[in-house]
């Protein structure tokens, strides 16, 4: 038997078995969050801003410090989930939604993340450490934030706290991206009080 024909069944068999892997594999699902939709600002008593903002660094837990969705499936347990990832960096996810929000309760355009702007020429500058950030799905996503304000006008600084709950509307990951989102626009709502009260 010549060689030739002797790999042409273990090339078949091998082609097979790597279609069937293929097939099997689930597909993987990239997720972005939205910033706080329009009425968002109007809730907050809209102030024209003419000065700046920039958000960052953005720090969270190494738990949650990679392109997996990590959820909640008991007290103790948590699920690394393969096939929903996040879009980019969590940590600069955050910085980008939060720093839209900012836009829309301060109604500045100024507002930028700490990646699209050299913060040490921001008016005000917003560091944001995530310390918990829950997500168990068709349930709620629970945020800890701790966040520290900067003026870099006279060197006030304001550090204060944020801890929201918020349900999440329905069984898929696209409803837990969503609870997500609505958990950042109220520590953007803690962080633009916090601005406007040291204007």
């Amino acid at each position: 038997m010549r060689l030739r024909e002797f790999l042409a069944p273990l090339q078949a068999c091998l082609l097979a078995a790597t279609l069937a892997a293929c097939a099997g594999s689930p597909a993987t699902h990239f997720y972005t969050m939205s910033a706080a939709g329009d009425g968002f600002g109007a809730a907050g008593g809209v102030i024209e801003a003419t000065y700046s903002v920039a958000v960052g660094p953005v720090t969270v837990p190494d738990l949650i410090d990679r392109p997996q969705m990590v959820v909640r499936v008991a007290t103790n347990q948590v699920k690394i989930v393969e096939a929903h990832r996040w879009a980019q960096p969590l940590g600069s996810e955050i910085a980008r939604v939060v720093a839209a929000d900012l836009g829309k309760l301060l109604g500045s355009a100024r507002v930028s993340s700490h990646a699209e702007n050299a913060s040490a020429n921001a008016d005000y500058r917003v560091l944001l450490d995530v310390q918990r950030l829950d997500a168990a799905l068709g349930d709620a996503v629970t945020i800890e934030a701790q966040w520290e304000l900067r003026s870099r006008a006279d060197g006030k600084r304001h550090i204060g706290r944020s801890h929201f709950r918020q349900a999440v509307s329905g069984q898929g990951y696209d409803s837990l991206v969503a609870a997500h989102a609505d958990v950042l626009a109220f520590v953007s709502r803690d962080i633009a009080q916090a601005i406007q009260a040291l204007r």
